[in-house]
């Protein structure tokens, strides 16, 4: 098979071929008014599901029924505490970055505990402990909306000819992760455990301790999410991270990482990540109604996963 041909077949190609569409469909009914924008916000906008997605793919990597849905919980417990801490003093921005992580792993913690000692299947344990996280955010907040340190503010929405400075900081931290994912024995290990977790025990891996950390990395990087996007848009609020529930997950399958486990790839979540947005905004532009934007975006986005699964599963 020539190389053009492997390449032709990666499943997190299509997530890009479906980027690139819409946008270009979009460009053209608006004239190519306001392409540059739309490009612009959608590179913003897709770093933070990257962020999330990222921890969610090594997660669902793992293997059937593992899934981090208390993402949305961490992320407001995260931010909330945060940005109440700092009091919007820039000052405090170390302590309020080292807070958020601090929460995100303790979060991990908690839930690999539930999955782990009481045998609670993971689906269940992280959206049920989400209830806790949730209701410690409003317990904290006391329904204030602090407002994030000035130079937060401003990092997050800076540009560098164009281009967001967290889309660039992004790229570094999924490129980090795709060397985590394939050079690193952590990495295999997840890819392992997720293909044959028996496999993987007798082969010597510690399958438990991957587990726990993967779950830790998966609520670490929603706590950092949390923490940028309260500073992105004004402060914490207490449904910030609503909209992040399925999309993680979307983002992570869309981006053509096997929800059966064993398989996953970074370069996908950005393209998936960018596809999601571009899709609703192209949809937003042509003027579709509320149910109709459900069900496009629903057939879109079974039809990209469709072509994807045309791939051949490699690792």
């Amino acid at each position: 098979m020539s190389a053009l041909a492997k390449f032709g077949k990666q499943p997190w190609l299509w997530a890009w071929v479906g980027a690139i569409a819409v946008w270009a469909a979009t460009a053209a009914y608006t004239g190519g008014t306001g392409s540059g924008q739309v490009m612009s916000a959608a590179l913003t906008f897709g770093a933070f599901f990257v962020i999330v997605a990222l921890g969610q793919m090594f997660v669902i990597t793992l293997g059937p029924g593992n899934v981090d849905l208390s993402v949305p919980a961490c992320m407001t417990l995260a931010g909330t505490v945060a940005m109440k801490s700092m009091d919007g003093s820039g000052a405090m921005l170390p302590l309020g970055l080292l807070l958020a992580l601090a929460i995100g792993l303790s979060v991990g913690a908690i839930n690999y505990s539930l999955i782990r000692l009481l045998r609670i299947p993971p689906i269940i344990a992280t959206l049920s402990s989400s209830f806790i996280y949730q209701s410690a955010a409003i317990w904290w907040n006391r329904g204030l909306r602090v407002k994030p340190p000035t130079e937060l503010a401003e990092f997050t929405t800076a540009k560098i000819a164009g281009i967001p400075v967290i889309a660039l900081c992004v790229v570094v931290l999924a490129a980090i992760g795709h060397v985590v994912l394939t050079r690193t024995l952590y990495g295999r290990g997840v890819i392992a455990i997720g293909q044959n977790p028996r496999a993987a025990h007798l082969a010597g891996v510690k399958v438990e301790r991957i587990r726990a950390a993967t779950y830790m990395l998966s609520a670490t990087l929603a706590g950092l999410c949390g923490y940028l996007l309260a500073g992105f848009s004004g402060g914490a609020a207490l449904n910030m991270g609503e909209e992040y529930l399925l999309s993680s997950i979307a983002v992570v399958v869309i981006g053509g990482t096997s929800v059966a486990g064993g398989y996953a790839n970074v370069p996908g979540l950005w393209g998936a990540a960018l596809f999601l947005f571009l899709l609703v905004t192209m949809l937003n532009t042509m003027g579709a109604g509320a149910g109709v934007r459900l069900v496009l975006t629903g057939l879109i986005i079974i039809g990209v996963i469709v072509a994807a699964s045309g791939g051949k599963r490699t690792t």
